[in-house]
């Protein structure tokens, strides 16, 4: 009887070792690059990727958004600034927060150094054999592509998801005249060029469905140091691009339907389509459904657990 008790506590010890060792192997490496200090969105995706057991976050930089006009000389250490109070909010001091370039590129074959960049690039370089580093950009795609230009055998380690253009699947015609694409055509065009580059896009035609209501969002955030900040937020930024629902009482989220595609595939659809006809010929993947609903409720029992911890 002893030998059966210690042969099923050895038995158990090995499943739950096994299980772990899964667990990790199966961890997205993945850096989150985002212009956070542009609208509230991007909080939400940040939140939302923290503490995602799908995911290891080797941590956040900060990318610029120059044609907004409410910018400042420097908008990437605006954004900068506030993944650092949002770190603090969420109470992850392990979280890294790199800097990231102020301005675009201005030739393909250029680079603009940042601490993002060199951060993108040494990630890139220790991710282990048979992995890659996911980089989900949610605003310009200028530190990764500047990554990318100064170190091109990065190129294999990468898969880049990205937030980006309009884009009609019945069809495949895009339209670059997009928050995002603007804030870097040239990043962006060179992304999309990239021979061998793993490149998604969460098109602004599929994410703008995913859409967050006032009243509920700020029932569920709470009376608490975090919830109290992300309505503050959206009580005080002002729309620029959009004269409709002046009272804001909507929210397009779309950078966390970026974030939920990834964490539940389930939740969305994803298809194969050439670039654009101006681009290089090759294939990228874009979504061209979500489950807003599903969405919504993952990222309220995501919100939850966080604040429970």
């Amino acid at each position: 009887m002893f030998f059966k008790k210690i042969f099923c506590v050895i038995i158990l010890g090995l499943t739950v070792s096994n299980t772990y060792s899964q667990n990790i192997n199966n961890e997205t490496y993945m850096i989150i690059d985002t212009d956070s200090a542009n609208e509230i969105d991007d909080l939400f995706a940040i939140i939302r990727s923290i503490n995602e057991p799908k995911f290891k976050i080797l941590g956040v930089t900060a990318s610029q958004f120059h044609s907004s006009p409410y910018a400042s000389k420097n908008t990437a250490l605006e954004s900068y600034k506030m993944n650092k109070l949002l770190k603090r909010l969420l109470k992850k001091n392990d979280l890294v927060l790199k800097a990231g370039s102020p301005e675009p590129m201005s030739k393909t074959k250029r680079s603009k150094p940042s601490e993002a960049t060199k951060f993108i690039i040494n990630q890139a370089k220790l991710i282990p054999a048979g992995k890659k580093l996911h980089i989900v950009i949610l605003g310009s795609c200028t530190n990764t592509a500047s990554a990318i230009v100064h170190e091109p055998k990065i190129v294999s380690k990468l898969k880049i998801s990205y937030v980006g253009f309009w884009h009609n699947p019945l069809t495949n015609e895009y339209d670059k005249n997009e928050f995002n694409t603007r804030n870097d055509s040239i990043a962006t065009n060179f992304l999309l060029d990239k021979e061998g580059l793993d490149f998604n896009v969460m098109s602004a035609s599929v994410s703008k469905n995913l859409i967050f209501n006032k009243n509920e969002t700020f029932k569920n955030l709470g009376n608490n140091k975090l919830g109290n900040f992300i309505k503050n937020r959206w009580n005080n930024y002002k729309r620029w691009w959009t004269s409709e629902d002046p009272e804001q009482k909507k929210w397009i989220m779309w950078d966390l339907a970026l974030i939920e595609a990834i964490a539940n595939p389930e939740f969305s659809k994803i298809n194969t389509f050439k670039t654009p006809l101006q681009n290089l010929e090759r294939n990228i993947k874009i979504y061209t459904y979500i489950d807003a609903t599903n969405m919504k409720i993952d990222f309220w029992r995501h919100y939850n657990k966080l604040m429970d911890n």
